[in-house]
């Protein structure tokens, strides 16, 4: 059965010049469908793709990633049957981000770490129209829900604009739950680097429990180089190489002819980050520790 709406075919990856570490993990992407086993739970603000876990596994084979970090798309809402599907054929290979709020019974949430969720996501970027994004939840949320995921071992991930993180960290570490920023804290590369919203994400980040996702797709249209993000990363890399995450954000929702190469993109952080130990920090220990992968699981 075809999806009752439009769909669009996600860019698949280029074989990347420079080789992964073993045990890399592209830690933000995203699975779709199929739609007649998979129903979105809300109207979507943007042509879904067509993106089941069997595209998903071939586009982390031809990066050579080991490792993925699944994140819950916003117009599945709390509805995890897509993304538990993918990490249960996944065998050990796939960790999740999923969305639940305050309402969400314990041990739901408990169902969900055991299905190899490790984070709950939080949004407070808004459409154009200045709305939250269908199916999304947001901070306020999460301090409700603290005392549980502290509990069962969730963190948080947030997607907010950089001009939140001020007042939104302090409520949010005061609470005790680990959390990581998504898209390089969604920084303004015309704002430079002197910004003082992203000098206090450089501050949190040098501390304890605040971690930034690399996703250079999300902070800068001048692709394939990225040069106005340029100086962000390197901050963020010299800030605190050991929170730090790297992320395709496949299959680049909301960008359609603009998608990248993830391939392309991995290139882009070997050039960008020349110190091996360090990128295999962010690519392999980070993750790791964060989402709980060990040596003795298997790729499958």
């Amino acid at each position: 059965m075809s999806a009752p709406f439009e769909t669009v075919a996600p860019r698949m990856p280029g074989m990347p010049a420079n080789s992964l570490p073993p045990g890399a993990c592209d830690s933000h992407a995203h699975v779709f469908g199929p739609y007649d086993l998979f129903p979105l739970a809300h109207a979507s603000s943007y042509a879904p793709p067509l993106a089941p876990r069997a595209l998903h596994r071939h586009m982390l084979d031809t990066l050579g990633a080991a490792r993925g970090l699944l994140v819950q798309p916003a117009p599945y809402g709390a509805n995890a049957t897509a993304l538990l599907d993918a990490l249960a054929a996944g065998g050990g290979r796939l960790r999740g981000v999923a969305v639940a709020d305050a309402l969400t019974p314990p041990e739901q949430l408990q169902a969900l770490y055991d299905g190899g969720v490790r984070a709950l996501r939080f949004v407070e970027v808004r459409t154009p129209t200045g709305a939250p994004y269908a199916g999304s939840v947001g901070v306020g949320q999460l301090l409700l829900m603290a005392p549980a995921m502290r509990e069962i071992g969730l963190h948080a991930q947030l997607w907010a604009p950089i001009d939140a993180y001020p007042q939104l960290l302090p409520q949010i570490r005061a609470a005790g739950v680990d959390v990581v920023l998504d898209h390089m804290a969604c920084v303004k590369p015309e704002r430079g680097v002197d910004d003082p919203a992203f000098q206090y994400v450089l501050r949190a980040l040098r501390g304890q429990g605040v971690w930034v996702k690399l996703t250079l797709c999300r902070v800068s249209t001048r692709a394939p180089d990225y040069p106005d993000a340029r100086p962000f990363h390197d901050a963020l890399v010299a800030a605190n190489p050991a929170r730090l995450l790297w992320g395709s954000d496949w299959p680049f929702v909301r960008m359609g002819e603009a998608s990248p190469d993830a391939g392309a993109l991995l290139d882009l952080f070997h050039a960008w980050v020349p110190d091996s130990a360090v990128r295999r920090r962010i690519l392999v220990d980070n993750p790791a520790a964060l989402f709980g992968f060990t040596d003795t699981e298997e790729p499958a």
